[in-house]
């Protein structure tokens, strides 16, 4: 068993907007508590907090009341810092990093999945926290369960990454998953602190010293805009992961999924017993009675000031509708 200071590292940014009606600015999906009654973020912090000796919650100001509010519930000590303005994974986990000794271990986990499994889970964090240990970034492989093109791929043999690729198309996708040695880029990562920030440095200088700059001159977590704005804004796949020379991947077994579509939420709420229809057609958001004719696959998403009907094929659109009312500043986001 390995004795390293764990300090697990939740990620809260993101609005959800492929989940729009449900996800909101206001209220983003990792605080809809549409999940056995909890919300995706109390999921996270309540897996992880075993293993973890320390924690951290990185996030924007307008997440900061919802994120606390949910941190309540554990009446444990952590450590929020608090972006002005989202400057992607990179920097968010670098303010991190600097938020904690160099040998801490960070495990970096989004606010947002759903994981089942839990020996299989709890496996692989210690065979993650095990090679961090030995110096090492590593992040996590999702082994396929069909032809996905949402996701990047990591092409791996045993712990070993052979390179990184991004979302493909569906006749690809399928040849990854006939291959077998192609699995899904989870989003989660574990890592020294010290060893992340060096290849920060070595890999995207810019990144590094302006977050340092900001980190710097933070008060009470709070961190500065006009400073953060000199960020970079760069995710940690293309800042790091996809650079390092010290890449290991642990593959996973546990269930997983980033609930990042209505197709995910609909299989994951099918799976949990949500009532369906004979031909497959859902109901989210309303317990009114609603009757399908000559539809199938089909998700009815209600709220209060919009309702939407999408095939569940078709999720990745919504993300469209989402932009379609950004550029009209539409009060309905």
């Amino acid at each position: 068993m390995v004795t390293s200071t764990v300090t697990h590292v939740v990620l809260t940014g993101g609005i959800g907007s492929r989940l729009w009606p449900l996800s909101r600015k206001t209220l983003p999906k990792q605080y809809l508590e549409l999940f056995d009654g909890e919300s995706l973020f109390e999921k996270t912090v309540a897996r992880n907090q075993n293993v973890a000796t320390n924690m951290i919650v990185v996030g924007n100001i307008e997440n900061y009341k919802m994120s606390n509010a949910i941190m309540e519930k554990f009446h444990k000590p952590y450590i929020h810092i608090v972006e002005a303005v989202p400057r992607n994974t990179a920097a968010a986990i670098a303010f991190a990093a600097f938020a904690s000794d160099s040998d801490d271990i960070l495990l970096i986990t989004p606010s947002d999945h759903i994981i089942d499994g839990g020996e299989w889970y709890s496996d692989a964090l210690q065979k993650a926290i095990a090679l961090a240990s030995q110096n090492y970034l590593v992040t996590f492989g999702i082994k396929p369960t069909k032809p996905e093109t949402g996701y990047g791929y990591i092409e791996f043999e045993d712990e070993n990454v052979i390179a990184f690729h991004e979302k493909p198309d569906l006749d690809t996708a399928k040849v990854y998953l006939e291959n077998g040695n192609y699995f899904w880029n989870s989003g989660l990562f574990c890592f020294k602190a010290g060893k992340f920030l060096e290849e920060l440095e070595k890999q995207e200088p810019e990144v590094y010293w302006a977050s340092k700059a900001v980190w710097e001159e933070t008060i009470d977590g709070f961190l500065d805009y006009e400073l953060s704005m000199n960020i970079p804004s760069i995710s940690i796949d293309y800042a790091v992961m996809e650079r390092s020379n010290d890449i290991k991947v642990v593959p996973a077994q546990f269930g997983w999924s980033d609930l990042g579509s209505f197709e995910s939420v609909y299989d994951y709420l099918v799976h949990k017993g949500h009532p369906i229809d004979s031909n497959r057609n859902i109901v989210i958001g309303t317990s009114m009675h609603t009757t399908f004719i000559g539809v199938k696959n089909c998700i009815l998403i209600y709220t209060a000031d919009a309702l939407m009907v999408l095939q569940k094929e078709n999720s990745q659109e919504v993300k469209q509708v989402y932009q379609q009312l950004e550029s009209i500043a539409s009060p309905l986001l």
